[in-house]
This record gives C-alpha cells, sequence and structure tokens, in this order.
C-alpha cells in the first residue's frame, strides 16, 4: 500500500444535518449557477441544454470535490457507478466519476486522534513504537496509516470516517438526486439497482469485524497459493472502527501496463482464475473489482490482495446459474445461452419478445468473444460499441427492464471490474481454457 495520489487534509462532516448541509449547499450552487450560466447563452443569442448549464467544467470540478469531501455513500456511488456503466455514461459525467476511484481526502490530525482515542483509548500512542499520522491509501469510507508495534512488526490500520456508517441511506439518496439533477444521466439508465446495491456494501464494508473474519478466511481459502499475498488480521487492534492488520508491501497493480506483455497476461490469467474459483468452488467472493484493491510486488512476483469488507457468500444457485450460462457459450449453443440468462434473471423474457433481433445479435456478439480457443485480447475493446448500440434500443424500452437478482449484481460486478482490469493492462489470456478447467475440477 502506498499514498500514489495527491490528497489533503479535510476534516470529514460526521453529523447527518453537516453532511445534508454539504448537498444541500451543492445543488443550490449547481442550480444558481445555472440560472446566470443560462441567462449569459441566451444573451449571446445560444439555446443550451440544461446539461450544459448545470455541469461547465467549473460546476464538474465543484461537484468531484464535494463528494470526494463527504467519502462515504458520495464517493461509492460515484466509484459504482463508473465501474458498473462506464461504457453508457456520457463522457462528461464519466470524466467526474472516474476522478473519484482515483483521490480521497483524509481527516486532519486532531480528528483522526480524537476517533483513534474513542475506540482505544487516550493513551492509544502506547501501544505503537511509531505511528504515522500521514495515511498512506484513502478511500470512500475510511483511511490506512502505517504503523510499527513494539516487537518490530508493521501494520496497516484503517480508521473509519466518523458519521459514514450512520449516514449511508441518505448518503446515497442525496447524491443519486444530485447525479439526476445534472441531467446527464440517460434517461435509459435505471439506476436504482446500483443504489440499492451501494446501500448494502457499504453497510457491510463498515463493519470493520466483519471484515476482519473475511480477510481471515480469504487468507485461509488462498493458503497454499503462492501468487497472492493477504495480510493478517492484529485481533486485539481491531474495533468496531478500526481494522489492523500486518502491512504488505506493494505498489499500484496498474503499474504493470508498461510492463512486459508475458508478465501482464500471467497477472491477469491468475486474477481470472481467481474469479472463477470464487465463483464455483470456494463460493465466497470479494465483490468490489476497484483496481485499488489489488497491489503488485515486483521483488516477489506476486499480487496483494486488499479490502475484504464487500466480501461475501455465493449461493449454490447463483454459482449453478453462471455455469449454465457459461457452458452453453462455450459449447457454442446460442439459444442455450439465451435460456439460461433468463432463468438466471440476467435478462427480461418480454426483452426477447419485443426485440429478438438485437437480442439474439447481443448474445452472438459475447458467446463469439468468449468461445474463441484464441487467447482473448483485453486490449481490444472494439466489440464494445457495437454491444452499447445494439442493447441501447432494448434499454429504452420501458417495458424490457428487470432488476437482476440484487446477489448476482454483486457478482457480476466483480466479473466485469476484472474483465475491465484485464484491459487496463492490456492482457491477452485463454480465458477458455482457465475456465473450462476450473468448471472441470468442481463438477
Amino acid at each position: 500500500m502506498a499514498d500514489d495520489k495527491p490528497s489533503r487534509h479535510r476534516s470529514v462532516p460526521s453529523s447527518r444535518i453537516g453532511r445534508l448541509g454539504g448537498f444541500t449547499r451543492l445543488a443550490g450552487g449547481l442550480a444558481g449557477g445555472a440560472l446566470s450560466e443560462g441567462a449569459r447563452r441566451l444573451a449571446n443569442g445560444e439555446r443550451p441544454r440544461l446539461d450544459q448549464i448545470l455541469l461547465t467544467p467549473g460546476k464538474a470540478k465543484r461537484l468531484t470535490d464535494r463528494l470526494a469531501h463527504l467519502r462515504g455513500a458520495a464517493m461509492k456511488l460515484g466509484q459504482m457507478i463508473s465501474m458498473d456503466a462506464g461504457d453508457l455514461l456520457p463522457p462528461e459525467l464519466a470524466e467526474i466519476l472516474a476522478r473519484l476511484r482515483d483521490r480521497a481526502d483524509f481527516m486532519p490530525p486532531r480528528q483522526l486522534d480524537k476517533v483513534l482515542a474513542a475506540e482505544w483509548g487516550k493513551d492509544w500512542r502506547k501501544q505503537f513504537r511509531r505511528f504515522e499520522p500521514r495515511p498512506i491509501a484513502a478511500a470512500s469510507i475510511g483511511q490506512v496509516h502505517r504503523a510499527m508495534l513494539p516487537d518490530g512488526r508493521l501494520l496497516a490500520i484503517k480508521v473509519q470516517y466518523p458519521g459514514v456508517a450512520q449516514s449511508i441511506d441518505s448518503d446515497v439518496d442525496n447524491v443519486a438526486s444530485l447525479l439526476k439533477l445534472t441531467g446527464l444521466l440517460p434517461k435509459e439508465l435505471d439506476i436504482d439497482p446500483l443504489l440499492a446495491a451501494a446501500k448494502e456494501q457499504l453497510r457491510e464494508e463498515a463493519d470493520y469485524r466483519r471484515e476482519g473474519a473475511m480477510m481471515t478466511r480469504f487468507g485461509e481459502m488462498l493458503a497454499g497459493r503462492e501468487e497472492f499475498v493477504i495480510s493478517r488480521l492484529e485481533t486485539e487492534l481491531t474495533t468496531d472502527r478500526i481494522l489492523a492488520m500486518s502491512y504488505e508491501e506493494g505498489s499500484p497493480i496498474e503499474d504493470l501496463a508498461s510492463q512486459p506483455q508475458d508478465l501482464r497476461d500471467r497477472v491477469a490469467a491468475e486474477l481470472i482464475e481467481l474469479v472463477a474459483r470464487e465463483l464455483f468452488d470456494s463460493h465466497l467472493m470479494q465483490t468490489d473489482p476497484n483496481f485499488a484493491n489489488y497491489r503488485w510486488q515486483a521483488k516477489t512476483g506476486r499480487i496483494v490482495l486488499l479490502d475484504f469488507g464487500a466480501t461475501r457468500e455465493v449461493s449454490a444457485g447463483i454459482s449453478q446459474d453462471y455455469r449454465s450460462l457459461i457452458e452453453a457459450g462455450l459449447e457454442q449453443d446460442r439459444e442455450k445461452v439465451m435460456d439460461a440468462a433468463i432463468k438466471a434473471g440476467f435478462i427480461n423474457p418480454r426483452a426477447l419478445e419485443r426485440h429478438p433481433d438485437a437480442m439474439r445479435h447481443a448474445v452472438d456478439i459475447v458467446v463469439t468473444q468468449m468461445s474463441s480457443d484464441e487467447k482473448l485480447d483485453f486490449g481490444d475493446r472494439a466489440f464494445v460499441p457495437e454491444i452499447r448500440e445494439t442493447v441501447m434500443p432494448i434499454a429504452r424500452d420501458r417495458e424490457s427492464w428487470h432488476l437482476p437478482p440484487a446477489e448476482t449484481l454483486f457478482v457480476q460486478r466483480k466479473v466485469s471490474g476484472t474483465a475491465l482490469l484485464c484491459a487496463r493492462l492490456g492482457a491477452r489470456v485463454n480465458v477458455r481454457g482457465i475456465v473450462s478447467k476450473v468448471l472441470a475440477e468442481t463438477a
């Protein structure tokens, strides 16, 4: 873990009133600024759209800055939408949300000390030989500090921002209203399932004792797998709002993008096999594929896995649904794929009735990609615009809308996020071979 992104001290609004005030001021600023901007453009003879006057470059920066300041659900929702719907979002909004993946401010020392004293007592410093006040990472619901115990062991200490856990539902609803206010969210994009998923995931991530238990389970699950590194839980220092674990050195996984092709391919293959084994073998999945949750140890050639707050059980039913869907795809049986997708809840049967040609074309694109005996080139995303153009008419048809089961949304987010990471690395992987192997071993 390292402090790879520039950050700054900013006190986290910890009360509900304080957080609501932040959203209210931002909404008021956007609306008030829109009136003056609209008047200026009209005076110049222009006829601007609402999104053009609501999100000028200055207001876009203000929106990003405010969401980063509030942290918690504000940042998490932005991150989730940017990863889950990135190919459907307008470029302006996609850029704003992408910035939220790369930045977070951290608590000033006085606020940090107040949180630590509340959890560990006023004399908390006596437990350490050294505690670094500047965080090495700052994310959506907490920041991470490096510390050394009296015996010389290095720890990573994750400290939760105050007020985050108590404001999850209201924050998600407020930030969703802000994003809708901008006018940039496509009308055909139904974000309700993302809102529900964000709330559920944040509640779990805010429970640091639960995360510690999941991290330990993952370590046991991957015991003997030398390609991965997982921190060890420091139980005595872990509380509801503090997670203490061994510090594991590493650099951002994206740094591998400049490394030789064979190394990138190997790392991507290991990550893909991990997802397959989470889904079909252990039935335990870390469902947050944020790139920051992976680090790379150049000296050892190992992948560091971080952040297990979003880890959850995968039911036998969901696992079987994915097995049926993938096996049909590998067999290139397109009708079987369609049936499996409907049974799993991915597709509304009404969509097939109302848009049969578009549905079959979309399935054909996906099957062609996944069933090839050649290595899948994740850096070549030429098929994405074709899929988008194919499915957008279906997405605009309200009678075709369908919400997959919540558990499926979590699993699919991990699958899609892993593919995005492989694309970032420009990896070429024999996905068919990896998945076929795991399916055979877990049949």
